[in-house]
């Protein structure tokens, strides 16, 4: 179930927010997204999930256009985990989770909570509320919630924002887990070794624009991400990426 983005623009006001972009994504690997702030790369993972229209240019998924698809099948298509970790109540955890199971409510849904609940450990917190956990647990009751609508695709918005390393690290392992399943997986990241750890693909934005697009070990390099970012990276023994030391 592939999905590809057509000359995809978007304007918002007089400003161009995303320029053209093509690309195309297979399901059952993870893609990253890296680009400096402005890139647009939250706007280019949203018109993905359908929540924002394009100015122009198409979103389909195996040829089937996504803004003609039925509401409910595209939220069973795509599930979509946003930056902010906001519940807008403070429920518990397990109700959360049950949230995506909405476009379904069928007998399948405690099996599906359940299984949710295994892929991200988080049973012990089913009966605390969202506002008491800690930001590791409430990044798993939230993924969780997204996985319980078993969505072919899943699209995460810098998803190890305020998360310690080990959660970042764990959070990052069920995504994997999830693509080795055969879900597609899309997600922003800032952190530059994390994503070289993580991308089985990777698209670099800059402007608006894709500046490379392809699999991780051609495009997450030193030398195109010193480039992106306009810094220079220094290489640390046995690591891929460096780390930034100055700006170009």
């Amino acid at each position: 179930m592939a999905l590809s983005l057509d000359t995809v623009t978007l304007d918002l006001g007089r400003r161009r927010v995303l320029d053209a972009v093509s690309v195309g994504l297979q399901p059952g690997r993870v893609t990253v997204i890296l680009g400096p702030n402005g890139a647009g790369k939250t706007s280019l993972l949203r018109i993905a999930a359908a929540l924002v229209p394009p100015s122009a240019g198409s979103v389909a998924i195996d040829g089937s256009d996504l803004s003609a698809m039925p509401r409910d099948v595209r939220a069973r298509t795509i599930g979509y985990l946003p930056q902010a970790g906001d519940v807008a109540w403070n429920m518990v955890a397990r109700d959360v989770i049950a949230l995506g199971r909405l476009p379904y409510r069928d007998a399948r849904d405690d099996s599906a909570i359940a299984a949710a609940f295994a892929a991200t450990d988080t049973e012990p917190l089913a009966h605390r509320r969202i506002g008491e956990l800690s930001g590791g647990e409430r990044a798993r009751v939230l993924l969780a919630r997204v996985l319980a609508g078993k969505p072919r695709w899943l699209l995460a918005d810098e998803p190890l924002a305020s998360l310690d390393p080990a959660h970042q690290l764990d959070l990052l392992d069920r995504l994997r887990e999830q693509a080795a399943a055969g879900t597609g997986v899309i997600v922003v990241l800032h952190d530059l070794a994390q994503a070289a750890r993580v991308a089985d693909d990777a698209i670099l934005m800059a402007e608006g624009r894709v500046v490379a697009a392809g699999a991780a070990a051609d495009v997450v390099t030193p030398d195109s991400l010193g480039a992106l970012f306009g810094v220079r990276l220094a290489t640390l023994p046995g690591q891929a990426i460096g780390i930034p030391v100055e700006r170009l």
